[in-house]
């Protein structure tokens, strides 16, 4: 664990979609919560199982090497990562970003801030496979 210094630090180097080359380092109870990620920096890399295949035979087996984007960094020590290669990613991945992150393609590039913590309505919203509430930008 780093200190909030350092992973502010390391946080405001972060683009959204930028490219690690990372290996698959556990999967704990496949199918469940996701896959975790070593990227080579301090705080470690977590793909959300909403993001991977509906069969967990279809993930990224421990030890897979593999190219990862930032999907995500918030002020949790991690960083929230998509597969790049989209035989990781859920089937149904585009029509998933238009419903849960619209405007994605407009956030590629941009430095990853930290929006405070989600509020309950909006974390519910990102576990909800119909999308952010209407409220929602």
């Amino acid at each position: 664990m780093v200190t909030d210094a350092e992973w502010a630090r390391i946080r405001s180097g972060l683009r959204f979609g930028q490219v690690f080359e990372g290996t698959v380092v556990q999967v704990p109870q496949p199918g469940a919560i996701g896959i975790f990620v070593d990227i080579g920096l301090s705080v470690g890399g977590f793909v959300d199982v909403l993001l991977l295949p509906e069969q967990s035979d279809g993930w990224p087996a421990e030890g897979t090497a593999a190219d990862f984007e930032i999907w995500w960094a918030d002020s949790r020590q991690q960083i929230r990562l998509k597969p790049s290669d989209s035989r990781y990613l859920r089937s149904d991945f585009t029509d998933f970003v238009g419903r849960v992150r619209p405007y994605w393609s407009s956030e590629v590039g941009q430095p990853v801030r930290d929006p405070g913590p989600l509020a309950f309505d909006e974390m519910r919203a990102l576990l909800r496979a119909d999308g952010p509430p209407a409220s929602s930008p």
